[in-house]
């Protein structure tokens, strides 16, 4: 047999964690907590060999065939054409009080009764995949850890022999502490479910060991779903270079083309922050309005704002989003926090980018996003990592943030300034009896930028940007005063305050 093939487990996600899949011939240990998706990953991994023409054997000691049936019927599956299933049941006189031994350990002669049929069944099969659930009740039957090694060994040597490429699955419910098959195994797959104070559980997966083997390390995020386990590996933006010319792209406004110096680049990230109300979806559609005219594809993951809502605005602004959507030009998507892992949002992202071609991105908003990853240190390493995937394919991407407050010292949930390679900051400010805003551009990385603050006004033409406000200070405070000659803005047009 070429010890360099691999057996595919049928799931694409999980074979790029292990780089191709199972090592043929080899023994796994896939492990983890009941209701993990042991089961699932096992029966996917049959059937994939079932599609290649390879015999595949399910020995059961903890679920009956019914159960696995039924289980295989949720998802679409239907076993009996595809591989065996040996579901083993312990004799009848183990069961009868008056038919227990005396003289010797029941246990001794469960054990090997069970290796027995065990071995009987592939002798009677032989597969070329084979499925072993679970390893508690072999580790109940052994009772010492000394007899428990010999019987995993024995029967590794003996799976070695046929050639069989085998999972073994443990459920963790005895003894967690002996890590005896961990050191038999030729690969270890850790399965794991964290249930959050709110939304639905989250499911996780690590490879603890491959040997002689690459494979991707790190947690990676998977569900289960009707048909099967999908698996997000973790994103590694580095594995993504790519070629494109930098070019900068000149928005609708002149003004704020001038506060950019001359507009945005491609294949950098931008961070539109500001305390709510300020408008920062709203700048970023008329972004994602300016690449549609450019003739470019956009797409938007919007985290806080109902898709309808969000579509009736955009209206407002002669926006008409259900028609860029119908025409091809806008990818638009509502992604609810509660309900998917920053690893299954980023394959999202991901996706959706190389599928279409989008040259700009519009995550709104990070507050949303956060939602999705409390861990704060962990949330700032996925940005990261999800901002220079974008970089890398030359898109840009504009990421809103709603800071805390309404004018003065305004916090956000967390700063990422250092992340972004322009940070356009808004601003509300009183001024003659008004609550006016402002907009600025406090860091650009690509090139030079006007370092003024400009008045803007929110009303049916869109964001409409007006001068600097060159006889203000104390804009940003909140509570300006005037040095000179006011220059603001005409708010008889605007309807929004």
């Amino acid at each position: 047999m070429d010890r360099t093939a691999k057996a595919s487990s049928g799931i694409e996600g999980l074979d790029d964690v292990t780089a191709g899949g199972f090592a043929s011939g080899r023994l796994f240990l896939v492990e983890g907590d009941p209701g993990t998706g042991k089961t699932t990953i096992a029966s996917q991994f049959l059937l994939n060999g079932a599609e290649a023409g390879e015999r595949g054997l399910y020995i059961t000691l903890s679920e009956t065939e019914e159960e696995l049936r039924e289980t295989a019927a949720s998802h679409g599956w239907a076993l009996n054409e595809h591989f065996h299933i040996f579901e083993l049941v312990p004799p009848e006189t183990l069961l009868d009080e008056n038919q227990q031994q005396s003289l010797l350990y029941s246990s001794d002669l469960e054990l090997g009764e069970t290796t027995k049929r065990i071995l009987e069944a592939i002798e009677r099969v032989k597969p070329q995949r084979l499925v072993i659930d679970s390893l508690s009740e072999i580790r109940l039957l052994a009772q010492s850890s000394l007899r428990y090694r010999r019987q995993i060994l024995a029967l590794k040597h003996y799976f070695a022999k046929h050639n069989a490429t085998v999972l073994m699955l443990d459920d963790l419910t005895s003894d967690t502490n002996d890590k005896t098959v961990h050191s038999v195994a030729h690969g270890v797959l850790r399965l794991e479910e964290l249930a959050p104070l709110y939304g639905s559980e989250r499911r996780r997966l690590r490879m603890l060991k491959y040997r002689g083997q690459r494979y991707r390390g790190g947690y990676h995020d998977f569900v289960i779903d009707t048909g099967g386990v999908r698996v997000f590996p973790r994103l590694v933006s580095l594995e993504h270079k790519s070629d494109f010319v930098r070019t900068t792209a000149p928005t609708e406004s002149a003004e704020l083309n001038a506060l950019l110096g001359g507009g945005f680049d491609s294949g950098t990230s931008t961070l539109i922050l500001g305390p709510t109300g300020t408008g920062k979806s709203l700048l970023a559609l008329n972004l994602v309005k300016g690449c549609i005219a450019r003739g470019e594809t956009a797409a938007m993951f919007v985290f806080d704002e109902e898709l309808g809502l969000l579509a009736d605005r955009a209206k407002g602004l002669g926006i008409d989003v259900s028609r860029l959507v119908a025409d091809g030009k806008l990818v638009i998507e509502q992604v609810d926090a509660a309900e998917m892992s920053p690893g299954e949002f980023a394959h999202r992202v991901r996706a959706t980018v190389e599928e279409h071609g989008i040259r700009t991105v519009v995550i709104d908003s990070l507050n949303g996003y956060r939602a999705a990853m409390p861990e704060e240190s962990a949330l700032v390493l996925h940005i990261h990592e999800l901002l220079q995937y974008l970089n890398r394919r030359g898109a840009s991407t504009f990421l809103t943030v709603t800071q805390h407050g309404v004018v003065g010292d305004m916090q956000a949930p967390v700063d990422i300034t250092y992340l972004a390679d322009t940070v356009v900051l808004l601003r509300y400010f009183e001024a003659v009896g008004h609550v006016r805003r402002a907009i600025s551009i406090v860091k650009k990385r690509s090139g030079v930028h006007e370092n003024t603050i400009r008045e803007y006004r929110i009303d049916a033409q869109g964001i409409t940007i007006g001068e600097p406000l060159t006889h203000f200070q104390g804009v940003l405070r909140g509570i300006p005063t005037m040095v000179g000659a006011g220059n603001l803005m005409d708010l008889g047009q605007d309807k929004r305050g």
